[in-house]
């Protein structure tokens, strides 16, 4: 059951409907979205009927849901959520690009990846300076030094940054840093986590698990979800199956299937799915042909120098295509795609992204 609030409910409101289900045996979680809160009730539901709640002071309606995913669930959402990443908005009107390195190495390459990005169609930047890798003598991110270059990188750009936590100790300093927390495939069931990032008030990131049914991946959400952060992004980024020849295998019918069953906005991850760079611009055209609501890419100056993942990062030759690609596909399926944020670049900006885009090329 979830309590809907009105929009102009006040703290006191929400405290009294917490307070009344909590005094009848429940407990009650207050999530907090751009458009609406929600108040998720967890009990004997038949306990609560005898409460009256849709009658309190500030409340809108009290719904019954079935699925055990209560906050995230489309059942009390009319219409699907947007999330704003700062000024960018994702969902269902428009087609967000996230663009930039897997990881970044250098100031040099985080910048010129930001203007490739950016150039590319992109409004937000990714880059990862933690990352948790299959192998333990891989390159494991540069941790808070690349933190500040991204941070460099944002005041340079302009584009706000998205980038992954790994442990719930680094929540508070990748947030102090981030406008956007990532929650990558191999941490979405590390509980603690995603309860930590739920906290933290920022926008959440969740990628699906390898082996994560669509329930599981929503479930994860919820986690974030019931410790009041409503802010979510699904990221669907490939499954493991039997088949060799790709990294991952899309799940493309996911998009549509996620849609239908949670109000939360859902990109794909034509990257790590494909794990090639040929396949990432038929990916992306898949993806905005199923309704995806935005797409993350890698993108890297040099890739045969990258130390993460050069081999599905796009380079300075794709990025003409790919923009067009998100450019001209998406009016064609009722979406705007995302402008990039206006910023002005210092001298030495425009000079040291010349010099590395020059470099790359």
């Amino acid at each position: 059951m979830v309590v809907v609030m009105a929009p102009h409910a006040t703290a006191e409101h929400m405290a009294v409907v917490v307070g009344r289900v909590r005094a009848a045996g429940g407990d009650a979680f207050v999530a907090r979205g751009r458009a609406r809160t929600i108040i998720g009730i967890i009990g004997e539901v038949d306990q609560f009927e005898s409460l009256n709640l849709r009658n309190l002071e500030g409340v809108a309606d009290v719904v019954r849901i079935s699925t055990p995913y209560k906050l995230v669930s489309r059942e009390h959402y009319p219409d699907r959520s947007v999330i704003m990443v700062g000024e960018v908005p994702i969902g269902p009107d428009t087609m967000t690009v996230i663009g930039g390195p897997c990881a970044v190495e250098t100031a040099e390459q985080a910048l010129a990846a930001a203007l490739m990005a950016k150039s590319a169609g992109a409004s937000l930047l990714r880059g990862g300076a933690f990352k948790p890798r299959t192998s333990p003598y891989a390159f494991q991110g540069l941790g808070e030094v690349g933190l500040k270059i991204l941070a460099d990188v944002r005041a340079e750009t302009g584009l706000n940054v998205v980038t992954e936590v790994i442990t719930p100790e680094d929540v508070d300093l990748v947030a102090s840093y981030a406008d956007m927390l990532q929650i990558g495939a191999r941490n979405m069931h590390n509980f603690a986590l995603l309860q930590a990032v739920g906290a933290s008030g920022r926008p959440v990131l969740l990628k699906r698990g390898m082996c994560a049914t669509i329930e599981e991946w929503l479930m994860a959400a919820e986690y974030i979800a019931q410790r009041g952060n409503l802010n979510i992004v699904l990221c669907e980024r490939g499954i493991r199956t039997f088949e060799p020849t790709t990294r991952n295998t899309l799940d493309i019918s996911a998009i549509p299937v996620v849609q239908r069953l949670s109000h939360l906005p859902v990109i794909v991850d034509p990257s790590h799915s494909g794990g090639r760079r040929d396949l990432v611009v038929p990916l992306t055209r898949a993806a905005i042909a199923a309704g995806a609501d935005g797409v993350i890419v890698d993108i890297h100056p040099d890739p045969k120098l990258a130390m993460c993942d050069g081999d599905q990062a796009l380079s300075a030759a794709d990025i003409r295509e790919f923009a067009c690609v998100a450019t001209n596909l998406s009016p064609v399926v009722g979406r705007t795609l995302t402008p990039a944020p206006d910023a002005g670049m210092s001298a030495y900006g425009m000079r040291e992204s010349a010099a590395a885009l020059q470099r790359s090329a």
